[in-house]
């Protein structure tokens, strides 16, 4: 199976990634975390990325705040998707990571999820790497089975209560 690679422009962006790890964790998806920044340490970044395919990985998700243009460098340097996690920052509440972000160029895509939505890039990686992994594919439909589960039974209880 190909692994996903979370590139972090800092260090202090682990608690939202954290989320982003455990749940490919839970899913069986191998993955990497790095720091590399796109400001301080841009040729590190374009090495990854450079090389990422050839090292096994088949999706990067990219977490930065602020300017956040590690997405963008790391597109640039590999045709691998890149899953853009605007990280929030005191700035403007993580809007500037957001548009950051999801401003690319023509020919240089990076999808975006939400400001913090590190579940949701997680679940988007998988999502991706199971075009061609079959068992994958079933763990995610398992995944949404659960939800649609808990979700019913959230409804049930509440009807129960409603009722008394």
């Amino acid at each position: 199976m190909k692994k996903v690679a979370i590139i972090m422009g800092s260090d202090s962006d682990l608690p939202v990634v954290e989320k982003a790890i455990n749940k490919l964790k839970a899913l069986q998806v191998p993955c990497e975390a790095h720091v590399f920044s796109a400001h301080r340490t841009p040729n590190a970044a374009a090495d990854f990325a450079k090389t990422a395919k050839e090292n096994g990985f088949g999706v990067i998700i990219s977490a930065a705040g602020k300017a956040a243009h590690l997405g963008g460098v790391l597109a640039a340097y590999t045709t691998l998707p890149i899953i853009g996690l605007p990280i929030k920052s005191s700035t403007m509440d993580g809007l500037d990571s957001l548009l950051s972000t999801v401003q690319m160029p023509s020919g240089v895509p990076v999808a975006t999820v939400a400001i913090d939505g590190a579940e949701n890039a997680a679940i988007l990686a998988a999502q991706m790497l199971a075009l061609s992994d079959d068992a994958l594919a079933q763990r995610l439909s398992d995944m949404r089975a659960a939800m649609t589960a808990a979700v019913l039974e959230k409804d049930e209880a509440l009807q129960k209560k409603l009722q008394a």
